[in-house]
């Protein structure tokens, strides 16, 4: 199997336990250059708050966005932009990614920044 194969086969195993707990869930996506991330709902499937390193607001603030700063930045305005939708609690859905460099900066400044999970 390839890398794409084993994460995409990841990523479906935890989006099945999330469907089960029904909550709004936080769906991470990385690429080598980017980094995006959404809230979705867990009933009508729609995003609830979205953000990622290609939104204007967050690419005037950093230098590269391919990194553990620029994913920060972007679980920090994900998290504020969920609040002012109303969003408290999310599952965190990783999309198969491990949970170490820039998909843990992201879930870390997401959590300071009042979203639980």
């Amino acid at each position: 199997m390839s890398k794409k194969v084993d994460r995409l086969r990841r990523a479906k195993k935890t989006r099945a336990r999330i469907r089960r707990l029904g909550s709004d869930r936080l769906c991470v996506h990385k690429t080598s250059r980017h980094v995006y991330a959404q809230v979705i709902s867990s009933n009508t499937s729609q995003v609830i708050a979205s953000a990622s390193s290609l939104d204007k607001e967050i690419k005037s603030q950093i230098k590269y966005t391919g990194n553990i700063e620029a994913a920060s930045i972007v679980g920090g305005v994900l998290a504020e932009r969920a609040k002012k939708a109303g969003v408290k609690k999310v599952a965190f859905d990783r999309s198969g990614f491990k949970f170490h460099g820039r998909i843990q900066a992201l879930a870390n400044a997401a959590r300071e920044n009042g979203l639980e999970f």
